[in-house]
C-alpha cells in the first residue's frame, strides 16, 4: 500500500506542475495589456510601461513563472491588480463559497443517482431501466445555461419561490435551500446522468459475476445478495466518477455562478479574465487543479482500499 500511495502522490505532483506551466502560459497570451487595463484608455504609453515595469511584467517569462510558483508554495500569492486585495484571501474565500454550493449539489444528487442507477440495473431492459437511462442521457445533453435559465424563469421570475440572485447562506436550513437549491439544479442534472449510468453499469457487471450467481443459488434473500455482495463492488466505478465531478463542480461553475450572480470561484475567474487580473486568475485556476488532483488521489486510494487487485496491478 505504501508503494501504491507513493506512486499516486508522484503522479499528482507531476500533474500539478504541468497544470501550473499551462495556466501560466495561457495567462500570458490573453489579449490586452495589464497596465492599460488598470490605468484605463486615457493613460499614456509611458505610464503604462512604467506600471508594467513596477509589476515585473517586463521580466523574462521563465523568471516570472519561477517567482510565481515559489511564492505560491510559500503562500505569498501577491496582490490583486484590480481589487488591491490579498490574492490568497480572495481566492480561498471564493473557493469556499463554491465548495458550499458544490457540496450541496453532491449531497442531494449522489444518493439519488446511485439509488436509481442500481434500480435500473435490477430492472434491466424493463420500463424503469429505460426511463432512468433516457432521462440521464437527456440531462447530460442539456447545457447548464439552458437548464439554469429555465429554472430561473419558472421558479424565480414567474412563481417567486426563490430569489433571482443567490448568495452564500448565513442563516437557517430554510435559507440554505432558498439560496442554493436553484443554482444547484443545473449541476445536479449533469451529475445525475453520469453517476446513475456508472452505477447501473457497475451493478450489471457484478450481477453477472459467478459469486453473485452462487449466492443466489444458495438461496440467500435478494436484498441480502444486493446489500452484501453486489453494492460494495458495483459502486467502485461510481467513486471515480463522483471524484472526477468534484473538479467540474468547482471549476465548471462559471456559467451557473454568473447566471445566478453567486460569489464563487467561477465568478471570480470570469471577472479576473475580463479584467486581466493575472495573479488572481492564475491562483484561482491552480487551486481548482489542486482540488481536482486531491479528489482524484482520494478516489484512487479509496479504490485501492476497497479493491486490493488494483494495488497489486499498480505494484
Amino acid at each position: 500500500m505504501g508503494r501504491f500511495i507513493a506512486k499516486r502522490l508522484g503522479l499528482s505532483l507531476i500533474t500539478l506542475i504541468l497544470v501550473s506551466v499551462i495556466v501560466f502560459g495561457v495567462s500570458q497570451v490573453l489579449p490586452g495589456d495589464v497596465g492599460r487595463t488598470i490605468l484605463g484608455p486615457y493613460a499614456t504609453n509611458g505610464q503604462v510601461a512604467q506600471l508594467d515595469h513596477s509589476l515585473g511584467l517586463d521580466r523574462p517569462p521563465v523568471i516570472r513563472y519561477l517567482d510565481y510558483m515559489w511564492g505560491f508554495v510559500r503562500g505569498d500569492w501577491g496582490q490583486s491588480y484590480l481589487l488591491q486585495q490579498s490574492v490568497r484571501g480572495l481566492v480561498l474565500s471564493h473557493l469556499g463559497d463554491s465548495l458550499i454550493i458544490g457540496g450541496f449539489a453532491l449531497l442531494l444528487i449522489v444518493p439519488i443517482s446511485i439509488g436509481l442507477g442500481v434500480l435500473a440495473a435490477l430492472r434491466r431492459d424493463r420500463f424503469a431501466d429505460r426511463l432512468i437511462s433516457v432521462t440521464g442521457l437527456s440531462l447530460i445533453a442539456l447545457p447548464e445555461f439552458v437548464a439554469g435559465t429555465v429554472v430561473l424563469v419558472i421558479f424565480s421570475v414567474s412563481l417567486h419561490w426563490f430569489p433571482v440572485s443567490s448568495a452564500v447562506p448565513r442563516a437557517n436550513l430554510v435559507d440554505v435551500f432558498r439560496q442554493l437549491l436553484l443554482p444547484s439544479i443545473p449541476l445536479m442534472f449533469v451529475l445525475f446522468g453520469y453517476v446513475s449510468r456508472m452505477a447501473r453499469a457497475g451493478t450489471i457487471a457484478v450481477l453477472d459475476a459467478n459469486y453473485v450467481r452462487t449466492a443466489v443459488l444458495k438461496g440467500l434473500p435478494p436484498r441480502r445478495v444486493v446489500v452484501r455482495h453486489v453494492l460494495r463492488n458495483s459502486l467502485l466505478p461510481s467513486i471515480t466518477v463522483v471524484s472526477a465531478q468534484v473538479g467540474y463542480l468547482v471549476g465548471g461553475l462559471v456559467v451557473v455562478e454568473k447566471l445566478f450572480n453567486y460569489p464563487g470561484i467561477g465568478q471570480l475567474i470570469y471577472i479576473s479574465a475580463i479584467g486581466h487580473d493575472l495573479p488572481v486568475l492564475e491562483a484561482a485556476v491552480l487551486m481548482i487543479a489542486v482540488l481536482y488532483t486531491i479528489a482524484n488521489l482520494g478516489a484512487d486510494l479509496l479504490y485501492g482500499v476497497l479493491n486490493p487487485r488494483i494495488r497489486l496491478a499498480v505494484e
